[in-house]
C-alpha cells in the first residue's frame, strides 16, 4: 500500500515536473523573441537616426547655395554686367565671380546668363569655356526666368552638366534684378553649380557607422524619384534605383526577403529651405551574406 502510493506520488511529481519545463521553455523562448525584438528596434531607430543625419547635413548645405545665388545675384558687377552686356562689364562680372568662387571651393562654376537663355560671363572661364553657351531650355534656367523677385529661388534634380566637363552638379538660380532690387524689372539669371559628386560622397562616406557594422552597410541618398544620388557603397549613382518602400511614412525602417534590413528619413529640410523630397537611407546586410 506504502508502495503504490510512493509511485502515485512519485507519478504525480514528473508529471509537475514535465509541466513546468514546458511552461518553463515556453517562457525562455518568449523571453528571447521579445529580446531580439527589442534588439531589432533598438537597432533600426540607431540606423534612422544615421539615415536623418546623412539627409540634414546636405539640407544644411543646400540651404547655404539658396541665400549665396540670391545674394549674389545682388552684386552691382553681375546687375552691371546683366543690364548693359558691355565687353567691360563683362570682364568685371567675370573677375567678381571668379573672386567668389576662390572663397565657396564647394561651387564649380557660376554663370550669369541673359534673359533669352546665353551665358554672359562665369567665374572660371579658364577652366570652362562656356560664354554663349544656351542654356534655355535647362530645367533650372526656365524655373528662374519665372521667378516672381529677387527673394525667390530655382532648382533642379542633380544632374550631369555638358558645360561642366560631363561633372554632377546641384544647380541653383536667382533672377537678376534691376538695381539689384528685389522687385526690379528681370535682367537675367544668375546660377551655382555646387559640385555635388565630391561633396555628397563625403557626407554618406562621413556617417559614423559602426566598424563591425562597416563592410555590410550602405549610405545613400535618393532623390524624390527614388534615383540614387550619392552612396558610400558599389551603386553607379544617377543610373540606379533603390526601391524604397516607406509605407507612407516620413521616417521608419523595416526588413527585406533577403534579410537585410533598410532605414531611411525624409528630408527635413533646413531653415527656409523645405528640401527636394530625398530620402536618407541606411542599407544593412545580414551578416550571413557577407
Amino acid at each position: 500500500m506504502v508502495a503504490a502510493e510512493v509511485r502515485e506520488i512519485a507519478a504525480g511529481v514528473g508529471v509537475i515536473a514535465e509541466q513546468l519545463q514546458a511552461e518553463l521553455a515556453t517562457q525562455i523562448d518568449t523571453l528571447s523573441h521579445q529580446t531580439h525584438a527589442m534588439a531589432n528596434a533598438a537597432k533600426g531607430s540607431r540606423m534612422v537616426d544615421l539615415a536623418l543625419n546623412a539627409i540634414e547635413i546636405i539640407d544644411r548645405n543646400l540651404y547655404e547655395r539658396t541665400c549665396d545665388v540670391r545674394w549674389w545675384a545682388t552684386d552691382s558687377a553681375v546687375v552691371d554686367c546683366a543690364t548693359t552686356l558691355s565687353a567691360e562689364a563683362v570682364s568685371h562680372a567675370s573677375r567678381r565671380l571668379g573672386v567668389i568662387l576662390d572663397a565657396y571651393t564647394v561651387d564649380l562654376d557660376l554663370w550669369l546668363c541673359g534673359l533669352q537663355g546665353r551665358v554672359i560671363a562665369n567665374g572660371r572661364p579658364d577652366r570652362y569655356a562656356v560664354t554663349g553657351l544656351d542654356v534655355s531650355r535647362e530645367p533650372w534656367f526656365t524655373r528662374a526666368a519665372m521667378l516672381a523677385s529677387g527673394d525667390d529661388f530655382a532648382v533642379c534634380d542633380i544632374a550631369a552638366c555638358n558645360g561642366l566637363n560631363g561633372a554632377q552638379v546641384a544647380t541653383y538660380a536667382a533672377s537678376v534684378r534691376a538695381d539689384g532690387e528685389s522687385r526690379g524689372a528681370a535682367r537675367g539669371v544668375l546660377a551655382i553649380h555646387f559640385d555635388w559628386a565630391p561633396q555628397a560622397e563625403a557626407i554618406v562616406r562621413g556617417v559614423r557607422i559602426d566598424p563591425h557594422e562597416a563592410d555590410r552597410t550602405t549610405v545613400m541618398l535618393v532623390d524624390a524619384n527614388r534615383r540614387i544620388i550619392a552612396s558610400s557603397g558599389r551603386h553607379d549613382t544617377l543610373k540606379h534605383r533603390f526601391d524604397l518602400e516607406t509605407a507612407n511614412r516620413s521616417s521608419g525602417f523595416y526588413a527585406r526577403k533577403d534579410g537585410s534590413t533598410v532605414a531611411f528619413h525624409a528630408t527635413p529640410g533646413h531653415e527656409t529651405y523645405r528640401g527636394l523630397g530625398w530620402y536618407g537611407v541606411i542599407l544593412q546586410e545580414s551578416e550571413r551574406e557577407v
